[in-house]
């Protein structure tokens, strides 16, 4: 069995889209997750014309999902940072300080697209940063960076229902600490920014954290948690997220690259991030949304 989940931006969501796809794929009962924002009904098999379906829905603003019924509820949530639980480039943010930012700006997409080797492309761009001040980062994440819409629902509603949170990122431990903690994430891992007398140095430790260590990062906690790759969702936009969003039992790529969306199992380019509780079964009036204080 299977469910098929339409999500839209609040409001915007024509009841008719939801109950003429049903009736077209002689679905199961309609069951409205929010009005007029998401609705689901379960199908015995996935359509032939499901691609083309998410194709057309795409235009008029919907997303549209497809996963097997069963263990949509996940344990374990597995979340890049950067343009995923952030809405910026930390790097790319720090660049702008730095007065590399349209360089730096082009390095990070053509990396997050696939175009360029991931830890290469960091250490070009790193080095471009020598001389800031580390007192820059506190800066930037003050006055720069802002959480992706959804995501203190998204954390707030898995957590209270036992769920597992590790926020992984190709980034840096000066974001992901601060993310993590004002997010309510259980722990974090990434990059390490280098500095000396105050100043970065333009080199990054190794190893580097790339697409292999998020993947790592998977095996390791849900090892130490005794569940299985069908219990977690990730989450993530770029390339580096490929090999975690194919292994997690819901893959998600969220606003992401083009090569990372045809490669992901689950798409979402109009919702936000509570979009993958609706995924999960979660109805509106179910999520928790708390006060989340300021990054700064």
């Amino acid at each position: 069995m299977f469910t098929a989940t339409l999500i839209a931006r609040p409001g915007t969501l024509d009841p008719a889209l939801p109950e003429a796809l049903r009736n077209a794929w002689g679905g199961g009962d309609l069951v409205w997750l929010s009005p007029d924002e998401a609705a689901e009904f379960d199908l015995e098999l996935i359509p032939d014309s499901a691609e083309t379906s998410w194709t057309a829905l795409q235009d008029q603003g919907v997303d549209l999902a497809i996963q097997p019924s069963a263990n949509r509820r996940k344990k374990m949530l597995l979340a890049d940072m950067d343009s995923t639980m952030i809405q910026q480039e930390c790097i790319d943010e720090l660049a702008e300080v730095a007065g590399v930012g349209a360089h730096v700006k082009e390095i990070t997409a053509r990396a997050m697209n696939g175009e360029l080797d991931f830890e290469g492309a960091l250490i070009e761009r790193v080095a471009l940063l020598k001389g800031l001040p580390e007192s820059v980062i506190d800066d930037v994440l003050a006055s720069r960076i802002t959480l992706m819409p959804g995501g203190p629902a998204l954390l707030a509603t898995m957590k209270a229902h036992g769920a597992y949170a590790a926020l992984v990122s190709g980034g840096f431990t000066a974001f992901t600490a601060r993310v993590a903690t004002t997010l309510g994430f259980d722990e974090n891992r990434a990059n390490t920014l280098q500095s000396e007398n105050g100043k970065l140095t333009g080199n990054v430790a190794r190893p580097i954290l790339g697409r292999e260590a998020k993947v790592t990062a998977l095996e390791e906690i849900t090892a130490r948690l005794s569940i299985t790759d069908a219990d977690v969702l990730a989450v993530g936009d770029g390339a580096n997220d490929l090999g975690m969003l194919q292994r997690a039992g819901s893959g998600v790529a969220l606003h992401a690259k083009p090569s990372v969306q045809v490669q992901a199992k689950l798409r979402i380019n109009h919702g936000d991030l509570t979009a993958l509780l609706f995924l999960q079964g979660y109805s509106r009036d179910a999520f928790i949304t708390p006060e989340v204080p300021a990054l700064a």
